[in-house]
């Protein structure tokens, strides 16, 4: 889904335990993830948040990982092995065109799009299919860094956003990053 992508070797510094000073995955997910959720996370690079929601969903829950990278993916299927969360999370490779999820239908409670979106070619299509894999009432926090993507960007996106059907709920506060919380209605 990605035009320019994050490169591999990025994701060791994205996945590593210092950013959680910055972006805590627990503190800023709590409130939005619970066990026995399906969850999907988009552009999990190595997993950094990944794994933390294989952890709130817990051993009834799942966490579907869509990537165009399959070694960034190889990396998080061992990192969720080593963390013993592996039957918690599933990996797919994705097309730099879609994210293809046409088989979980509506099946998704919570989607996270965390420092993504500015990578898609096709903003509109991207919260097209978020839309049809979120449940009636599901959400999705997007958020995008503020020394990347600037405030106007964010605003044309969440208008993409708005445009294929999800309302926004609310603007979580994020340190370094402009988000939303979009909810199907």
């Amino acid at each position: 889904m990605a035009q320019r992508v994050c490169p591999p070797w990025v994701g060791y510094w994205l996945a590593s335990p210092l950013r959680r000073l910055v972006h805590n995955p627990e503190k800023i997910l709590a409130s939005f993830v619970s066990s026995g959720m399906k969850v999907l996370d988009v552009g999990p690079g190595m997993g950094f948040f990944s794994l933390p929601l294989a952890r709130m969903v817990g051993p009834n829950g799942k966490v579907v990982c869509v990537d165009v990278q399959e070694a960034m993916l190889r990396s998080l299927q061992s990192r969720a092995r080593a963390a013993r969360l592996a039957d918690r999370i599933v990996a797919r490779v994705c097309k730099p065109t879609s994210l293809c999820l046409d088989d979980l239908g509506a099946g998704i409670d919570f989607a996270l799009a965390f420092a993504v979106v500015h990578e898609i070619p096709d903003v509109p299509n991207f919260f097209a299919e978020v839309f049809r894999a979120l449940k009636p009432g599901g959400r999705c926090l997007f958020a995008e860094p503020k020394h990347v993507v600037s405030a106007q960007a964010f605003e044309e996106s969440l208008v993409a956003a708005r445009q294929k059907g999800l309302s926004e709920v609310g603007r979580p506060q994020i340190l370094r990053c402009h988000a939303s919380l979009l909810r199907k209605n």
